[in-house]
């Protein structure tokens, strides 16, 4: 095979072996909702059993990247798909909340796939392609959206311990896909003694921690919701668990699948135009659904009235379909940063950068159910959503929007608008 298609080959099937990943590793945002019957939860201890496997996937994300770097993309990522199919099998058993949290954290390690296949998709690219080609590798995220159209059906029909052992039988298949479509190229290996000390040094770098910032929203902001949304639709439109998951499908599902058309805007338009745009979307969106349902009273000239003031089901998907969508393209943003100025040492410094945003996606989930436990207020997710969003733009504005020269011969590709709008 030539390397054209040697590269379109390592492309689809890494792809595909990202989205079931994914796919695992939002089990339990579905599965979660009939356990939290079963084993009497409340919503901060729904938040830890549905965020426990993302944890051990942000964790593990780091040394990823470094042995990606060091034995290459094939065979790291087929030891790493194979490991977790026993504990796959095994959620199926589990009786007792801890026995969940234990089986989370090795079921959880199908997450580190991202710190594997994006340096090991982007070596077989041009520059000036990698943004686009990590883009459509990144459109795995919509495992998450295939997990809620699958999910519920089989725990409907089936019971949700027959959810995990569908899912591990699919993991070991892809498996044997993957090892027998993908290449390898000893000239993409790094010969590198690093360390997972010294690759923590790069967190010295700011723009490191900058991009850790903005990958913590627009990833771990949607793995967080996505998480969270089935339940959210459940106690807060009252709907069934499968009406409930296609609805949340409005948001996993662009959140994913148009990464790629995001890592296309950012090659043409460059990577700090996407961002800051993609920041300001999420902000009205954020805005708009931190409001929670209002009932309130006023003395009119009538006399008493009262209104109502909330979003209806139709409103709210519509906001969390434009927000995925925004992050969709965000994802691909923070990425093309990196390609852009860390072609080096893209595994180590991608594997950072995930490790940040699966560590927001691991925090937010157990924080969303503490603020809903101490408020009573279900939008109380998106208000800390909000806030943080609200630390981005800021942050962006201070070490980038306020250097750029927007107007003049001076004028940087790299302004707001983009250079087509100049």
């Amino acid at each position: 095979m030539t390397k054209q298609g040697q590269s379109i080959s390592v492309l689809v099937v890494s792809t595909l072996a990202f989205t079931v990943c994914f796919m695992v590793w939002m089990m339990f945002g579905v599965i979660g909702i009939p356990l939290r019957k079963q084993l009497g939860l409340n919503a901060t201890e729904f938040g830890l059993l549905t965020a426990t496997p993302v944890l051990t996937g942000s964790l593990i994300r780091v040394p990823l990247g470094i042995w990606t770097d060091r034995f290459g993309g094939r065979l790291v990522m087929s030891v790493l798909l194979a490991v977790t199919v026993p504990a796959i099998w095994l959620t199926a058993y589990a009786t007792q909340f801890w026995q969940f949290l234990v089986i989370g954290l090795f079921v959880g390690l199908a997450g580190g796939a991202f710190s594997v296949g994006t340096p090991y998709v982007a070596r077989w690219f041009p520059r000036n392609r990698q943004g686009f080609a990590m883009g459509i590798y990144g459109a795995g995220n919509s495992g998450a959206a295939v997990n809620k159209f699958i999910a519920p059906g089989l725990v409907v029909a089936f019971g949700w311990t027959m959810v995990p052992k569908v899912y591990a039988a699919v993991m070991l298949g892809t498996v044997i896909l993957f090892w027998f479509l993908s290449y390898s190229d000893p000239a993409h290996r790094v010969d590198s003694s690093v360390r997972f000390v010294d690759q923590l040094k790069i967190l010295k770098d700011r723009r490191v921690l900058k991009y850790c910032q903005y990958y913590s929203i627009v990833f771990g902001g949607y793995v967080g919701l996505s998480l969270w949304m089935v339940q959210y639709y459940v106690g807060e439109y009252r709907l069934d668990i499968r009406s409930a998951a296609l609805l949340a499908a409005c948001f996993s599902l662009p959140g994913g699948v148009l990464r790629a058309i995001g890592g296309w805007l950012s090659d043409r338009y460059g990577a700090h135009s996407v961002t800051w745009w993609v920041m300001w979307a999420s902000w009205i969106c954020l805005f708009l659904l931190s409001y929670p349902q209002t009932d309130f009273t006023i003395q009119a000239v009538n006399g008493v009235r009262t209104f109502h003031l909330g979003l209806n089901v139709y409103a709210f998907t519509a906001l969390m379909f434009t927000l995925g969508v925004a992050w969709a393209f965000g994802k691909a943003s923070v990425f093309k940063y990196l390609s852009d100025e860390y072609p080096e040492n893209i595994g180590t410094v991608s594997g950072v950068v995930g490790l940040a945003g699966g560590l927001g996606g691991f925090v937010l989930p157990i924080l969303f159910g503490v603020l809903m436990d101490l408020t009573g207020v279900r939008s109380s997710a998106f208000m800390l959503m909000y806030g943080v969003v609200w630390v981005s733009l800021i942050w962006m504005y201070w070490t980038e929007v306020r250097r750029t020269e927007l107007m003049g011969r001076n004028a940087s590709d790299q302004s707001v608008f983009g250079p087509a709008l100049r």
